[in-house]
């Protein structure tokens, strides 16, 4: 089965994907209203217009570097997991998505890296919690978030994964409990995203990885803006052998033409598999 990610509500009906994401809210603070032709995905924890109006919010390390794109390792500005009225507005958004179409993807779920976050609202919640481990606290705010937002999605309920599956490294950065969250999730996505796809032995790498990590099916969602539809239909080979489904981000006119190529090849007696 292969899917498209998209801000364009019209290529969800495209008949060569099997499924569609669309975004309601993306990393830039951009909303749009819910549709039903496709599973609704909300940027959680990542949202650049409301870290820059309100900087209080954005999560803070020990020696206070703060978590917005200006630095090195972030693409877009993170808010603080913890603060309670922008969970709330959260919550309310995936309500509204889930009364259009019953299910939702949550993105961006988490804290930013390893460091994050020592803001004083996180060190009063954590000295305050029945945690000694603050590595757990942290874990516990994220689990506590999706198994709220699981109250609020009567159908499946999607959430993308950081893409790093060895494990204790997920945990660690993200404060993602991968088992504990499974009990609220239907299915993870996890997006392999590489510019060319020239290479595929880390993309079976890092697929494979994940099927021995998580107990809840996949799916695998790659990049495909501007990559060469031989070396996206190659990539594609390689994770359908390990994912539910895959996902194609941000371009769907270039994956159609790479479903295209696969089922035209497919008709022509080709078979794919893993170099």
């Amino acid at each position: 089965m292969y899917g498209v990610v998209t801000r364009n509500a019209e290529e969800l009906a495209w008949e060569e994907f099997d499924v569609g994401f669309y975004e309601v809210k993306d990393v830039t603070g951009r909303a749009s209203d819910p549709v039903a032709e496709g599973i609704n995905m909300v940027s959680c924890f990542a949202d650049n217009a409301v870290a820059e109006a309100d900087p209080e919010l954005v999560p803070v390390s020990d020696s206070g570097e703060r978590a917005t794109r200006d630095r090195p390792y972030f693409d877009w500005d993170y808010v603080c997991p913890s603060h309670e009225a922008y969970r709330e507005g959260l919550l309310e958004i995936v309500e509204e998505a889930a009364a259009v179409r019953p299910d939702v993807r949550l993105d961006d779920v988490g804290f930013p890296r390893e460091e994050y976050c020592h803001c004083d609202r996180c060190e009063r919640a954590f000295a305050e919690s029945d945690r000694d481990d603050w590595r757990a606290w942290r874990a516990s705010v994220i689990t506590d978030f999706v198994a709220a937002a699981r109250e609020r999605v009567p159908g499946d309920l999607y959430v993308t994964l950081y893409p790093d599956p060895y494990p204790g490294h997920i945990y660690d950065r993200a404060g993602l409990d991968v088992d504990a969250l499974a009990a609220h999730v239907d299915e993870f996505v996890v997006p392999l995203y590489d510019m060319a796809y020239s290479t595929t032995y880390w993309l079976e790498v890092l697929a494979k990885g994940f099927v021995d990590e998580l107990d809840r099916p996949f799916s695998v969602e790659l990049y495909a803006v501007s990559v060469d539809v031989d070396d996206l239909v190659h990539a594609t080979e390689v994770a359908a052998e390990y994912g539910e489904r895959v996902l194609f981000g941000y371009d769907a006119s270039n994956a159609r033409a790479t479903v295209r190529r696969m089922r035209a090849d497919a008709r022509d007696g080709r078979e794919f598999g893993p170099e």
